[in-house]
């Protein structure tokens, strides 16, 4: 059965949090996109994000 447009995007936003809340406790990018399942790249770039980010 072929995955709606609308279920693959929450499932990517979803994926995507999880990534966010496992970096944020220090996971490694390698762990995170095993983890999720999205690409090195993405994780990277969320991973940039944090960093540029101002610490709460």
């Amino acid at each position: 059965m072929q995955e709606s447009v609308i279920y693959r995007s929450i499932q990517q936003e979803r994926d995507r949090s999880i990534s966010l809340n496992f970096l944020r406790e220090g996971a490694s990018i390698c762990s995170v996109t095993r983890g999720t399942g999205l690409s090195i790249e993405e994780v990277q770039q969320l991973q940039q994000q944090l960093n540029e980010s101002p610490q709460s």
